[in-house]
């Protein structure tokens, strides 16, 4: 070490004498925070104008024993304190040179987040007047210790251990760096004026003049790094993604013979194609496991024929067509279409907004964009309908008792105030929304909790079970729950659904703006007022005429056969004006897409002179009633379907695309494109075409 001490005291001769001003005003900063962190109140502070070198090190030593006390914020705390520091002991550079760094070997930590530090501490640089004289006295120069990694404790450790040892290192005289210096390395840090603590590269990286643009410019001090992280990402924002989606395995192919009843609920949540948009829009691919192609199919508004006066609140219409991707079976399009009442004719609501304010909320695809979404939903409701706010996290409880809509002002003013901060380990916030909505008046009123996340459900309720039977015993009281889901990394998706199903309501993702008009007011009477409860589908296949079948989608929708007849079986609802779409793919007796063998001793088809494909019978409650009423239609082949069926079609072929599904063959992203393009029809908002865009991003990212 002698050599590079006497190597640096050649180098550090003529430092022009720092500004007193600027120094002072750093020591007093570097001591407030120094205090504010330690928690006292000048017990370990220096005095005197000039501090001795080795007692400012050996209180910088102990505030970082002290911080392995406080881990959440020794990684960060640490590391600014201790830049602070050196930027004392060591006079603002004219110009910078690259110091050695250490070899990085390990895989960087990600830093949970950063101190509030006072933001003056950031302007130290020198003045103009720091460089008129190059004789002025300056204060020693310390050698620069090889940088210590802060993320956790045994770091800050490591770090006070290096203080001591700098301590007691012989001082150098100071002198002026040379003016030229290198690019950035991986790993460097660029200081000029300001400490830019996390803006670093990636171990592998080299920073030129043109990427280095805004880090480094002449006279700028370079230092080694503190945590190293990915080139184009701020290494304290960085969190793991903790994304759970609600799956399940592909439904496969049933052999009627053996199996002719298929038996689900209905589902008209919209999330996972939205969630799909997302990941494509961010140049990814989604995860498989974020399909589901039932949402993909019933995200769309289709023109199904309508209810007639009178009659069951919902009508079904089914179409057989071929098969896109595989013309050796056909596919079984079952439509139903929900009908809307007058608005004049739709009762008061009771809605109760769940609002995560929690820490993570803060970014502006979540606690700003829901503040946004709920806004322009408060512009559909009429004045009869109620508001009430809960929030748990940052903010906690009742936020906004209930209030009539027509009180717009008071509503967003209770809105607009809150603010994303503190950790989730919010109050019984779930509890206290049904209570809230509870307390509301009920007569003739339709009453509905509306959780809004990026997918932390800390609300108070910890075992999945217990919050799915709380959830369902809230809604056998008349109480609904929607959840509306924001932002990506720690999406819940899987609780997303869970939730909604068991509270007879809705999940939807909200990415966008133009998803929140979509969602929250082109759809809010759907979303908002149900005309069918407990909605089951059940197909009963004819094996005169398919000998094998396949469900697309519903994976986790699936009920028992005898779940069916069972009103005590939750299901899904329909809103008013809402619609909900299936399809199967079936497969003729004599069909060379017969995947199964003909059983050596099977039994002979029934009703083989039957020209019925199958026989579809719907079970579904009226609001508020706890005894299902009965649909039943023949499936027969009859006229041609319609471009609905067909973009319909498109859509499920784009979701087993994405899916990799075995059941497509040699069919791919060009016939799926051009399919869902000859079927766009109308399309009044352009959802079809955004949908054709979607597809030719996910063919060209699948390419790469």
């Amino acid at each position: 070490m002698t050599d590079d001490f006497d190597a640096l005291r050649a180098a550090l001769r003529a430092v022009p004498a720092p500004d007193p001003e600027a120094k002072a005003a750093a020591l007093r900063l570097a001591l407030e925070n120094f205090d504010r962190l330690q928690g006292s109140q000048g017990g370990l502070r220096l005095s005197g104008d000039r501090p001795s070198q080795a007692g400012f090190l050996t209180g910088v030593r102990k505030m970082l024993t002290t911080l392995t006390s406080r881990p959440y914020l020794a990684a960060t705390t640490s590391v600014a304190a201790l830049c602070v520091g050196l930027f004392i002991i060591v006079p603002q550079m004219q110009h910078g040179v690259a110091l050695p760094r250490p070899e990085l070997t390990a895989t960087p930590p990600v830093l949970p987040g950063k101190p509030e530090l006072r933001t003056e501490a950031t302007d130290l640089g020198r003045s103009d007047s720091a460089v008129a004289s190059a004789d002025a006295p300056v204060l020693p120069a310390a050698p620069v210790p090889d940088a210590v990694p802060m993320a956790d404790t045994r770091s800050a450790m490591a770090a006070a251990t290096a203080v001591d040892k700098l301590a007691e290192a012989e001082v150098a005289p100071s002198t002026v760096l040379p003016k030229a210096a290198p690019a950035l390395t991986g790993g460097d840090i660029a200081i000029s004026g300001k400490v830019r603590m996390g803006v670093v590269a990636a171990p592998d990286a080299t920073i030129s003049d043109g990427a280095a643009s805004g880090l480094v410019a002449e006279g700028d001090a370079v230092m080694s790094p503190m945590v190293a992280a990915p080139a184009d990402q701020n290494y304290l924002q960085q969190a793991p993604n903790t994304e759970a989606f609600s799956t399940a395995a592909a439904n496969p192919v049933h052999v009627t013979a053996n199996d002719p009843i298929s038996t689900f609920s209905v589902d008209v949540d919209t999330a996972s194609y939205a969630v799909i948009r997302s990941s494509l829009n961010a140049g990814q691919l989604p995860p498989p496991e974020a399909v589901r192609i039932e949402e993909m199919v019933n995200y769309f508004p289709y023109n199904y024929p309508a209810p007639e006066a009178n009659s069951a609140p919902f009508t079904d219409t089914v179409t057989v067509m071929p098969t896109p991707w595989n013309p050796n079976t056909r596919l079984v399009h079952i439509a139903l279409q929900g009908r809307l009442p007058a608005i004049a004719d739709r009762k008061p609501l009771n809605l109760v907004f769940l609002i995560d304010t929690s820490g993570s909320m803060e970014d502006a695809n979540k606690l700003p964009l829901l503040k946004q979404s709920l806004t322009l939903m408060l512009g559909k409701l009429r004045p009869e309908d109620q508001i009430a706010i809960v929030a748990y996290a940052g903010s906690a409880g009742e936020v906004l008792p209930p209030t009539r809509a027509s009180d717009r002002a008071t509503i967003l003013n209770a809105l607009n105030n809150l603010g994303a901060g503190g950790s989730t380990a919010g109050a019984e916030g779930l509890a206290l929304a049904y209570q809230v909505a509870g307390q509301m008046p009920r007569d003739g009123r339709i009453s509905r909790v509306i959780l809004a996340t990026d997918g932390d459900f800390n609300v108070g309720i910890a075992d999945p079970e217990a919050l799915k039977t709380f959830v369902a015993r809230e809604r056998d009281t008349g109480i609904y729950l929607s959840v509306l889901g924001f932002g990506r990394g720690n999406l819940d998706d899987a609780t997303m659904q869970t939730l909604a199903q068991n509270g007879n309501g809705t999940a939807s993702y909200i990415d966008t703006l133009a998803e929140a008009q979509k969602v929250l007011v082109d759809q809010l009477t759907g979303a908002l007022f149900p005309i069918a409860d407990d909605v089951k589908i059940q197909v009963e296949w004819n094996p005169a005429q398919v000998a094998e079948y396949r469900l697309i989608g519903y994976e986790t929708r699936a009920l028992k056969r005898e779940d069916f007849n069972n009103d005590h079986v939750d299901a899904g609802e329909i809103g008013a004006g809402l619609q909900v779409t299936a399809l199967y793919e079936v497969t003729a007796p004599d069909s060379p897409a017969l995947l199964n063998d003909a059983l050596r001793y099977g039994t002979a088809p029934q009703n083989a002179t039957s020209n019925e494909l199958g026989f579809l019978r719907l079970r579904y409650k009226d609001p508020g009633q706890q005894v299902s009423k009965l649909i039943e239609t023949p499936i027969t082949e009859h006229g041609d379907a319609s471009a609905d069926a067909h973009f319909a079609a498109a859509m499920a072929g784009f979701g087993q695309l994405l899916q990799h599904s075995q059941y497509l063959g040699n069919w791919g992203w060009d016939q799926a494109i051009a399919l869902a393009t000859a079927a766009k029809g109308p399309d009044d908002f352009g959802y079809r075409a955004e949908a054709v865009t979607l597809m030719r991003l996910a063919q060209s990212l699948s390419a790469q």
